[in-house]
């Protein structure tokens, strides 16, 4: 077994080459996570917004990390903004998403990070690509 804590990762693109986004995001996530596993890519309406947006290109990335939840949310963070993340509104069109759904089995509330993500069960978008690499 891999060392460290196993963890799941939800990745959205809805605005640019989302393709392109979703990909570096996985070789940057690869950096720090090891035995590395990527579901399919998954086409998704954009949901819970009021204006109009394009559709959304998800997948989830699940792995192992020796980083700590906040550090680990740190580099998500920093990867989002190396491809133009903006944060105009709560559920603004983004190029990038990067959401922690699962830090191990560990419990997580604080006012920057709470894990398991609250809505993850929800979401067929993110319920459909962790099927593919969470077991």
């Amino acid at each position: 077994m891999p060392s460290g804590v196993r963890v799941a990762i939800a990745l959205g693109s809805n605005l640019g080459d989302r393709d392109a986004h979703l990909q570096y995001a996985i070789a940057r996530l690869s950096s720090f996570l090891t035995d590395v596993r990527v579901s399919s890519f998954h086409n998704t309406a954009a949901v819970e917004v009021i204006e109009s947006q394009p559709d959304y290109l998800n997948a989830v990335v699940s792995g192992w990390t020796t980083l700590g939840p906040h550090e680990l949310l740190g580099q998500m963070l920093r990867i989002e903004r190396e491809r133009g993340r903006e944060r105009p509104s709560f559920r603004a069109s983004r190029t990038l998403d990067l959401d922690l759904i699962f830090y191990g089995d560990q419990v997580i509330d604080t006012p920057d990070l709470t894990v398991p993500h609250p809505r993850w069960r929800e979401r067929e978008f993110v319920t459909r690509p962790l099927g593919e690499v969470w077991d």
